[in-house]
């Protein structure tokens, strides 16, 4: 499909050099979102690269693989959630997530939309996108999924003196990551809200939200559901809390409250986030 497409000539010539035609020839099947020439013009002009010929080979690997889902996925069978790509994350080498968000149209990880659909292939389906799909860091999912819109405001707040979307894009590799973040949902945040009889976020002064954002976070390690235990320590930005597995996932902060860890493991490139029913308090 991609050989006889002439707006897919940079995508062959990737996938030539990463060495990958044999595997996406092979049995499957896959679902592969396929980016213009376009797109990939747009990608190296954004990293600073000149050609393709300037991308180190193991990174254009990854990069690759991350277009791609195991399965043959039409686009009635998508719906707003995370999938698994054939990439590796550099934090826990075990395959990388992905955001699908069918609310407009289809779009992955907030930045490439679907602009042709249901390419039929022999061992799987096509589908062309708009942008290449980076390798994700926690705050590209945190900014792609509106399930933490109000964590994202929070963290972007402009009277913090953390800058946390600067530290938590930090890459695997550099300290403090690689990270686990539990993630408060937007109905989470509006449970704090009314626990502790606040009209909204600005409410919240400065030094309490640092400490508040800090205790969601474990720099240093990224931790899977199946890492937790009963009575195990979690020593985070902010402090330790306490995780429990008996009965379901838990957290329990400084004052006693139990967390609810509704969704788990998904993964990023600098970490891992579980979504919370509530917020931690230090």
């Amino acid at each position: 499909i991609a050989l006889g497409a002439e707006n897919l000539t940079t995508l062959v010539a990737a996938l030539q050099k990463a060495d990958l035609v044999t595997t996406l020839a092979g049995q499957g099947p896959f679902t592969v979102l396929a980016p213009s020439n376009d797109a990939f013009n747009t990608f190296l002009s954004d990293n600073g690269f000149s050609s393709l010929d300037d991308v180190p080979t193991d990174v254009l690997t990854n990069v690759l693989l991350n277009h791609v889902v195991g399965g043959s996925l039409a686009s009635t069978d998508l719906s707003t959630g995370y999938a698994s790509t054939l990439a590796t994350s550099a934090a826990s080498q075990t395959p990388m997530s992905l955001f699908i968000d069918t609310s407009n149209g289809v779009k992955f990880n907030g930045v490439s939309s679907v602009t042709d659909a249901n390419i039929q292939a022999d061992n799987g389906i096509v589908h062309l996108v708009d942008a290449v799909i980076g390798l994700p860091d926690v705050v590209t999912f945190a900014v792609a999924d509106p399930t933490f819109s109000t964590l994202v405001a929070a963290l972007t707040r402009d009277d913090l003196t953390t800058d946390f979307v600067g530290v938590l894009s930090t890459p695997t590799g550099t300290s403090p990551a690689p990270f686990t973040v539990f993630a408060p949902t937007n109905d989470a945040f509006g449970l704090l809200l009314t626990e502790l009889d606040l009209s909204g976020l600005g409410d919240i002064d400065e030094p309490t939200l640092d400490a508040v954002l800090k205790v969601h976070v474990v720099a240093g390690a990224n931790v899977f559901d199946t890492d937790l235990s009963d009575n195990l320590t979690v020593s985070t930005l902010g402090g330790d809390i306490t995780a429990n597995v008996t009965g379901g996932a838990t957290l329990t902060d400084s004052s006693g409250r139990v967390i609810d860890i509704v969704a788990t493991n998904v993964q990023a490139n600098n970490g891992v986030i579980h979504a919370t029913s509530k917020v931690i308090l230090p």
